[in-house]
């Protein structure tokens, strides 16, 4: 991973990526209102920011896929529908603008992207097409402008890691590999039982709990073959800012992992149960946290990206040891359920039925 520099904790991230994207075109309309078109980041659109977006009201989005300012320099009011698509890719978004004489407005977008949006395993190219028509339907503008695609698995952390709380996109609790690790992961406990939380128990038969199901869900990952493999390198631009990060799904079917593909994985499985994970990133390296019990401050710390490699008493005991060689404004701590209150959820996986079957199939044949 390629997690090298000075970082900074971030849950209440300011939320204005794609307001200043590079792509931009002045264009006179025959009504003589001008419009302002900008895509992406520097023309590029990632999935997990876009997907974001389309969760969003219009009303309370801080940002989107494509901005639309329009300026009215006559002495006339106008109101006109401006409809955007990321043609092939997306749904048709529209908005209507009412501008007075001598007025802006800026309309922020984020349609809905199509399954193979979430398919997409390259940059590829693709169109955006913005359309403004009067209120009788007559089309006043059109035009075209050019982006580019990253691949559903290029996490864009941004300078000093500003956007880091979107890697929960990648905590995908209700995935069904996910789902089947959890059915081979409770046979490792004594009572053959994966609870999460149980508000009866106290704090310290809880935390010893919560320690026997995380054990439980290292050793299953570990006997299915799980092990370290790097593969963060992605391609487009801001390569100091982004890189590849394989969605639980990817990591469970390929038996394959990095520290920042294991801590998401890892934190899925603690989701479903109802627990409550963070994703610790530390220069050049990341873990994965669980909190012991419902309404403790404390968190079981692993090293999950040694899973396979040495028992889970170790991976613990080296989680410990590397957090506390760092300083704190070096780390970042992603807590879930922070980011799923900020609005950050699962990013759709895009796969298709017949490889999700393959893949149980797959998985069902670890011992």
């Amino acid at each position: 991973m390629f997690l090298n520099r000075k970082s900074v904790c971030l849950i209440g991230f300011v939320l204005t990526i794609f307001s200043a994207g590079a792509l931009a075109a002045d264009r006179p309309s025959s009504s003589r209102t001008t419009f302002q078109i900008q895509v992406g980041l520097d023309g590029e659109i990632y999935p997990a920011l876009a997907n974001y977006a389309s969760l969003q009201g219009q009303s309370d989005r801080r940002f989107g896929v494509i901005t639309v300012t329009i300026s009215n320099p006559t002495a006339n009011a106008t109101r006109e529908k401006v409809s955007v698509q990321v043609l092939g890719w997306s749904d048709q978004e529209t908005q209507v603008a009412d501008l007075a004489p001598g007025t802006s407005q800026t309309l922020t977008f984020a349609p809905s992207f199509l399954p193979r949006f979430y398919r997409n395993h390259e940059i590829v190219a693709a169109t955006t097409q913005v359309s403004v028509a009067d209120m009788d339907g007559h089309n006043v503008f059109e035009a075209t402008t050019p982006v580019r695609l990253r691949s559903s698995e290029d996490m864009y952390w941004g300078p000093g890691f500003k956007y880091a709380a979107f890697i929960a996109s990648w905590v995908t609790p209700h995935d069904p590999l996910v789902e089947a690790v959890l059915a081979k992961a409770k046979l490792y406990t004594a009572d053959h039982r994966l609870p999460g939380y149980e508000d009866w128990k106290g704090a310290g038969e809880q935390e010893l709990e919560t320690y026997n199901e995380a054990k439980a869900i290292y050793t299953a990952l570990q006997r299915m073959g799980l092990s370290y493999v790097k593969s963060s390198m992605t391609l487009g631009g801001h390569s100091e800012y982004s890189e590849r990060v394989r969605m639980p799904q990817v990591s469970l079917n390929e038996t394959s992992m990095n520290c920042i593909d294991a801590a998401v994985m890892y934190s899925s499985l603690f989701e479903n149960l109802g627990m409550d994970a963070k994703v610790i990133i530390v220069p050049g390296h990341a873990y994965v946290g669980v909190r012991v019990a419902a309404k403790s401050s404390k968190f079981l710390l692993i090293d999950v990206a040694l899973t396979g490699r040495v028992p889970f008493e170790a991976a613990v005991a080296s989680a410990e040891k590397g957090m506390a060689r760092q300083q704190p404004s070096s780390v970042i701590q992603v807590v879930i359920p922070e980011a799923r209150s900020a609005g950050i959820y699962p990013m759709p996986e895009g796969r298709e039925d017949p490889f999700v079957r393959s893949s149980q199939t797959t998985l069902a044949g670890h011992p």
